[in-house]
């Protein structure tokens, strides 16, 4: 009786579940469901109205010649610097030069008494003049047969040792007098005359302003953009610009900084330009094809990389790593953009690679802007 009940209890929830079915009014097949929904969606997709493409402004700009400018804080220097010293001790007799005087090569920059020395001179020229009369004498005796061979070679050798002693009195002698080693300006004189020197002691300190160096360091990165025989810009801490010409660079690099010492030579013929000041040395590198863009233009690619954003012939957006040549007042000065690139200088930050996109041409004055950048940085 109780299993007659179970199954009647059975057939009354199939019963009501077959009921629900019908009233929810889904008759298809097991499995067809889905694909009839995704019809539906690619329907409602087609349907549905495309966005327009993004405009964006794009320029053709202007490429250039650009050196990059490398700039170095340094300072000036004598092209020859010597400290001239005496070679003996004794007392200042002359001392024909002060400071600031322009001496050239070989003028006398100081003398010593020597009256011992000359003294010493006027000896040794006598005993020369003695030992030639008995050479002379030994010569015609030896000639008629007087006298041996043996004494002729004797006043000889008298002869040759007091000319020896003479050449000594007069390099002793000249050991009293100083001459200027060669052109250039008496910078300290720190003796006076009738002051007792020893050897070694300080006289004068002669300088050569002509050429003047500025002298600086540059660094390992921009070595290999730099030649000797290139033209240099230099400023002074006072304003005063002048131009020179790399003569020097170092071989060695300074162990703490890794920098390298250049040397640029500056006319100064008229000693105008003293030496010990500050200067701001530039140095420019090669010439770069290049195009000088605002910063604003330069973004990133979807991979990080560093570069700008242009239209292709489908109106395609395309992404163009750079190489940064400078950075000038003006903008960026780029390199590894292609001739013919349409460059998005508007709205290149709200599209990416590969988005279709209506490139218009920038207005006149974005166009004068950047031309104007241009003509700016290739002075």
């Amino acid at each position: 009786m109780s299993k007659f009940r179970f199954h009647k209890l059975a057939a009354v929830l199939v019963l009501i579940g077959f009921g629900a079915w019908m009233g929810t009014g889904e008759f298809s097949s097991v499995g067809s469901a889905a694909p009839e929904a995704e019809a539906k969606k690619a329907t409602e997709a087609a349907n549905k109205p495309v966005a327009p493409p993004r405009t964006v402004a794009v320029i053709k700009p202007p490429r250039t010649e650009h050196a990059r400018a490398i700039r170095i804080s340094g300072r000036t220097d004598a092209d020859k610097r010597a400290v001239l010293a005496t070679r003996v001790m004794g007392i200042i007799e002359d001392l024909p030069i002060k400071q600031g005087q322009h001496v050239k090569k070989g003028d006398l920059i100081v003398r010593l008494q020597a009256e011992d020395k000359i003294a010493a001179v006027t000896m040794a020229e006598s005993m020369v003049k003695q030992r030639q009369g008995e050479a002379d004498a030994a010569e015609r005796l030896a000639k008629s047969g007087n006298t041996p061979k043996l004494q002729v070679d004797q006043t000889r050798a008298a002869l040759a040792s007091a000319k020896a002693q003479l050449e000594s009195a007069k390099a002793e002698l000249a050991r009293n007098e100083l001459y200027a080693p060669f052109n250039g300006v008496i910078d300290r004189v720190p003796v006076e005359r009738g002051s007792a020197v020893m050897a070694g002691t300080e006289i004068a300190t002669l300088i050569n302003l002509d050429p003047l160096l500025a002298i600086g360091e540059v660094s390992e990165r921009d070595l290999g953009s730099v030649r000797v025989g290139s033209k240099a810009d230099i400023r002074l801490v006072d304003g005063t610009e002048v131009k020179g010409e790399l003569r020097y660079i170092s071989s060695d690099a300074a162990p703490a900084t890794r920098t390298f010492r250049i040397e640029v030579a500056i006319p100064n013929a008229d000693k105008k330009l003293p030496a010990g000041m500050t200067a701001e040395i530039t140095l420019r590198s090669d010439p770069t094809d290049a195009v000088v863009l605002p910063r604003s233009v330069v973004t990133l690619s979807n991979a990080g990389d560093i570069g700008i954003r242009a239209v292709d012939a489908n109106e395609k957006v395309v992404f163009f790593p750079i190489d940064i040549v400078d950075d000038t007042p003006t903008g960026l000065v780029l390199a590894g953009i292609p001739a013919d690139a349409r460059v998005i200088v508007a709205g290149q930050d709200m599209v990416k690679e590969g988005d279709t996109v209506k490139a218009d041409e920038a207005d006149a004055e974005t166009v004068r802007k950047l031309s104007g950048e241009v003509a700016e940085s290739a002075l």
